[in-house]
């Protein structure tokens, strides 16, 4: 395995990458962090995609190893967009593919819209891809938790005490229900880390403080009159109790001509930790047809 890192100058600063080859000679796959503001941290499991084909991880510009800029107008889709095509052409890439996850599919969805020429293929890994159906998805979601838990979570924020210690607790409630459903002691030690990488900034003014209500510049961002412009191969995935739920995943899917859709059975929305092996057995295969 050969492993090369560095910068690449873009809009606003230089971002940090890292490429994983195995010598196998196909097109890379572009691995597309979530937030917006996370970093690659919780997909370095991901480098062994290079199996299959070399695998290019990079932190976006404001988070993880990349810049961090103070210049507030730098955080907004079409920047992301700008910054994804300047990566690939810094990096000397005519074709690739990409895996988004999360917010990593909402900026592979507008980049590919955009910008077709050269990807290959685009995995959607637990799909954001209509702000409004995702807050639609989440106060679903929220319904099927305790009520105290549901009362505690609406109290605050409509108090604005979304900085408290009752708040946080609840949300915890959620997260290990929707995010991640693996006990604390059986999480990889890096995804802990992964906080310390992270820039709440960049979420706060792209989405908001609440994961139940968009209030941030993506607030309106739908893209499902357009999938079916997605002509390349396609492939959507969820867990079974994803943010992402399989219900509005497997529409996405069904508007997308050449798509395939699989659900993870034991997961939430991090199938790549919660169920490792199969996550990378599906993507492979993928990449491999």
């Amino acid at each position: 395995m050969t492993i090369s890192e560095g910068f690449i100058p873009v809009t606003g600063g230089n971002v940090w990458y890292q490429k994983h080859d195995n010598q196998t000679n196909n097109a890379p796959v572009i691995i597309l962090h979530g937030g917006p503001g996370s970093s690659h941290w919780s997909l370095q499991g991901l480098r062994e995609l290079a199996d299959v084909r070399p695998v290019v991880l990079y932190d976006q510009l404001g988070c993880g190893k990349s810049d961090r800029p103070t210049d507030s107008s730098l955080w907004n889709i079409d920047r992301f967009v700008e910054e994804l095509k300047q990566l690939t052409e810094g990096l000397g890439l005519e074709e690739f593919h990409l895996l988004g996850h999360s917010w990593g599919t909402t900026l592979a969805a507008a980049y590919y819209l955009k910008n077709p020429t050269g990807v290959q293929s685009i995995i959607f890994s637990s799909p954001c891809l209509s702000a409004p159906l995702w807050a639609e998805d989440q106060k679903k979601n929220l319904k099927k938790l305790p009520i105290d838990i549901q009362r505690t979570i609406q109290e605050c924020e409509e108090n604005g005490n979304t900085d408290s210690k009752e708040y946080k607790e609840a949300t915890n409630v959620f997260n290990n229900h929707f995010v991640c459903r693996l006990p604390e002691y059986e999480r990889p030690a890096f995804l802990k880390e992964g906080a310390a990488y992270k820039n709440t900034e960049i979420y706060n003014i792209m989405w908001g403080s609440s994961e139940f209500d968009v209030a941030g510049n993506l607030k309106n961002f739908d893209c499902t009159q357009e999938l079916h412009k997605i002509s390349i191969p396609t492939l959507y995935t969820c867990g079974r109790y994803d943010e992402a739920t399989p219900e509005s995943t497997k529409y996405f899917s069904t508007l997308t001509p050449n798509s395939n859709y699989h659900v993870f059975e034991n997961s939430a929305h991090m199938p790549y930790i919660e169920e490792p092996d199969q996550y990378l057995n599906i993507i492979k295969e993928f990449l491999r047809s």
